[in-house]
C-alpha cells in the first residue's frame, strides 16, 4: 500500500481550516477516517484480504513537556508518518547526533521505521541539535518534533 503523505497533508489542512471534526472516506481498497484531536485511519485492504495500517495526526503534537516554540534562528524536525524512532542504525552503533551535535542540510538524524522499511529523516539545514524530544525505540505519530536545531 501507498500513502500519498502530501495529499494526506492537504486533506488534514483543509479539514482543519474548514474546522471540520470528522471525516470519512472509503472506497473499495482504501478507508480513511480522520476525527480531529484523534489518529486517522487509513486501511488497505490487500487482495489476500489481509489489512495494512497506517495512521496520522489531524493535528500537530502537542509540545512535549518543557519545551517551548523554536526562536527565530531554530527549527523543528517533525516526523512526516507514524513509525518506530530510532536515534541509531543499530542497537550496537552510536547515535546519528546527540544534543549539541553540529550538523549539515542532509545529514541523516534518525530513522524513522515504518511498515517494515527504514526511513532516514535528514536535517532541513545547517546547525547545532538543541533538543531532542523523541525516545529512542518508542512509536511517533506524523507531526510530532523529533529535534530542534539552531540554525548556522
Amino acid at each position: 500500500m501507498t500513502v500519498d503523505i502530501e495529499k494526506l497533508r492537504a486533506l488534514l489542512d483543509v479539514l482543519t481550516e474548514k474546522d471540520i471534526a470528522e471525516f470519512e472516506h472509503e472506497d473499495d481498497v482504501t478507508r480513511i477516517r480522520v476525527v480531529r484531536g484523534a489518529p486517522a485511519v487509513v486501511t488497505h485492504v490487500a487482495p489476500s484480504h489481509a489489512a495494512a495500517v497506517v495512521a496520522a495526526r489531524a493535528d500537530t503534537a502537542a509540545p512535549a513537556p518543557g519545551s517551548t516554540e523554536p526562536s527565530a534562528d531554530s527549527a523543528d524536525i517533525t516526523s512526516p508518518f507514524v513509525g518506530t524512532f530510532y536515534r541509531a542504525a543499530s542497537p550496537d552503533t552510536p547515535s546519528f547526533v546527540e544534543v549539541g551535535s553540529v550538523v549539515r542540510a542532509g545529514q541523516t538524524l534518525c530513522i524513522i521505521e515504518a511498515m517494515k522499511l527504514m526511513n532516514e529523516i535528514e536535517a532541513e539545514s545547517s546547525g547545532t541539535i538543541t533538543e531532542i524530544f523523541a525516545q529512542n525505540g518508542k512509536a511517533v505519530e506524523f507531526g510530532q518534533k523529533l529535534f530542534r536545531i539552531k540554525k548556522a
